[in-house]
């Protein structure tokens, strides 16, 4: 389950930022894009707070290739988005995995204050998000739904402080969700309900990563706590439902190199952990992916000079 909510982590371009929750941004008429894999498994899960594993499912992986990509409008606004594939499998049991485009991701991502003072700088970041579903996925089969098809409207305040090559970045983030249809017309929650729709409970992240930086490397490490702000928890030895309340708390690390002999090409490489949950997968996930900037300045025409032969 886990491997399903947390958010997609995108990787850092070659010279500037290639993701709408880190701490540096895209120069102006560059546009980067690449593919992201990652991997993510559990065999335990929380049932509400109870740990526990299910023979029925025994390892449950989820499996995503997305395609990203980030254009700088300006030096201080960037536009980004994100198109995963998602695909899940259990290991046990009679539960057929599912596979299909997931949901489309936008971002404006706009850095309003930057100062540098000594060997410090200090920034501050707004972001705006919105994501829609772009399949007729079901979000009603839980664990193996590859989404919960909810569109959802986000504003993340961050704020980055960087000395030297060390930094530090803190993000605040609120999500507000819309209702999903199911394919029936009456479910219990708590209570019988007898409609197709489910109100959605809105969440919130917060997100911590520091590290090393410059403009050829970065490798920090990451604290993510995602928290549904309502919802109930799965009953005892019943399948998860979308209005579940889903919390995580996860640890990783991100990797990204510039290659030396490809001009604008870096690759990435990224892993975390579940430390703790509730209605989730204890996941494992390892990923990686490559980037490419492409610069869509005008090119300035070079002057022509003459030459006159004298005798």
């Amino acid at each position: 389950m886990a491997g399903l909510f947390m958010i997609i982590v995108l990787a850092h371009s070659p010279s500037k930022a290639q993701t709408e929750i880190d701490g540096i941004m895209m120069a102006k008429n560059n546009y980067c894009s690449g593919i992201m894999y990652n991997y993510s498994s559990w065999d335990q899960y929380w049932e509400g707070t109870l740990k526990r594993n299910n023979l029925n499912l025994g390892t449950v992986s989820t499996s995503m290739l997305a395609y990203m990509g980030n254009y700088g409008v300006s030096d201080k606004l960037n536009v980004l988005f994100g198109l995963p594939y998602i695909k899940t499998k259990a290991t046990a049991g009679t539960l057929s995995g599912m596979s299909g485009l997931q949901d489309l991701s936008l971002w404006v991502k706009w850095m309003p204050y930057e100062k540098e003072f000594g060997k410090s700088t200090l920034s501050f970041y707004t972001i705006g998000g919105v994501s829609l579903p772009v399949s007729d996925y079901t979000p009603d089969f839980l664990p193996m739904s590859i989404g919960l098809r909810s569109k959802t409207i986000s504003l993340r305040g961050m704020v980055d402080y960087q000395y030297g090559s060390w930094f530090t970045t803190a993000s605040a983030t609120y999500v507000i969700r819309d209702k999903v249809t199911l394919d029936r017309e009456s479910y219990y929650t708590t209570q019988l309900h007898n409609t197709n729709e489910v109100a959605m409970p809105d969440a919130s992240s917060i997100n911590v990563r520091a590290g090393y930086r410059t403009g050829r490397m970065i490798a920090e490490a990451v604290w993510n706590k995602w928290t549904t702000l309502g919802g109930f928890d799965i009953t005892r030895n019943n399948m998860p439902f979308v209005s579940n309340r889903m919390n995580a708390s996860m640890l990783g690390i991100n990797l990204k190199y510039n290659l030396k002999g490809v001009d604008g090409l870096s690759l990435i490489a990224n892993g975390n952990i579940t430390l703790s949950g509730r209605n989730m997968g204890q996941a494992s996930t390892i990923g990686g992916g490559a980037f490419y900037i492409i610069d869509f300045s005008p090119k300035k025409k070079k002057e022509k000079t003459s030459t006159t032969d004298k005798k």
